[in-house]
């Protein structure tokens, strides 16, 4: 009797972590459809000016619910303030103005599949600062996955032989936007410690947008809507949808799942969003994969293969 009541406990306390787990890789995959709408808008914005617009949208989406929830906000300390500002001013100002430039001057497969170096950012950052186990032979692991990454960003040349191209360029805002989003993974999973998912969101965009107003304004770049009032309307259509889905929707998921499962566990659910990007890329924009990319992205999802299953085993020990 005992032992069936024990499983019966395993079971319910199994059921909500794998549903966080599915939640994350749903959100994430939301991500992946992003430059499907903000690659158009560069062609009216610059990526300041998207990134701005995109937060006004998505803080008059958030300021009701942090108002419902603003009883959360007296226990924010100094350690929640500045976690707070990792999600916001390096995840979601700074992290998305590195991914929209990355994406107007490089090639397109190479800034996505980029991204599948996050899980090494966060599960480093998780072992250091929510003393998360790092998985064994790690630092192996990472020279595998360092590897795929000169593949993706710089082909069969050595060494560094497009280091003056813009894939170069590109390939360098994209590791950065990488290392802000992982570092706003561990962060945000601190931050579920002691604050509702649906706080966190918000105060993720609404914390930006100061910041992003300064960014904007010593850009000094012109507001330029050229094509009259039916590009107007497509540019703002655009936006809304950008700022909806692959932004307010897949951070709610993310962060509800989140909420449930371990930040090395969540950074790797995340892979969804290249895999998705990879995908809409080809579809609509024609990009295929080159041979040295998916060598490369073979090396870094080999090194994530062997960091979940230890990871999964170290769970299972515990």
């Amino acid at each position: 009797m005992s032992h069936v009541t024990a499983s019966s406990s395993g079971m319910r306390t199994t059921a909500p972590l794998r549903s966080g787990f599915w939640l994350v890789v749903l959100g994430a995959a939301l991500w992946g459809v992003d430059p499907l709408f903000r690659i158009i808008l560069l062609k009216s914005l610059t990526s300041s000016q998207i990134v701005l617009l995109e937060h006004v949208v998505l803080f008059l989406a958030a300021a009701p619910v942090l108002w419902r929830h603003r009883a959360e906000l007296k226990g924010v300390g100094l350690r929640q303030l500045g976690a707070l500002l990792v999600v916001s001013w390096g995840g979601s100002a700074a992290a998305t103005i590195l991914f929209t430039m990355a994406l107007s001057s490089g090639d397109l497969n190479a800034v996505l599949l980029l991204q599948k170096l996050q899980p090494l950012f966060a599960i480093g950052l998780a072992a250091v600062l929510l003393k998360e186990r790092l998985p064994k032979n790690f630092g192996p692991l990472i020279a595998v996955a360092l590897a795929g990454t000169y593949l993706l960003t710089f082909g069969w040349t050595f060494p560094f032989g497009h280091v003056n191209s813009f894939i170069g360029v590109s390939s360098l805002m994209a590791l950065g936007a990488a290392a802000l989003w992982g570092g706003s993974t561990v962060m945000g999973r601190y931050l579920l410690g002691s604050m509702k998912y649906e706080t966190v969101t918000s105060l993720r965009f609404i914390m930006a947008l100061p910041l992003l107003f300064v960014i904007t304004a010593l850009e000094g770049a012109p507001w330029q809507m050229t094509g009259g009032f039916g590009a107007s309307a497509a540019v703002a259509v655009n936006l809304l949808l950008q700022a909806l889905l692959p932004g307010l929707l897949s951070m709610l998921l993310y962060y509800k799942g989140l909420s449930t499962t371990k930040a090395s566990f969540a950074t790797l659910a995340e892979l969804s969003f290249p895999m998705t990007g990879v995908v809409i890329n080809w579809i609509v924009f024609n990009q295929l994969v080159t041979i040295p990319q998916i060598v490369g992205f073979a090396l870094i999802w080999t090194s994530l293969f062997f960091i979940s299953s230890r990871q999964s085993r170290q769970s299972a020990v515990q």
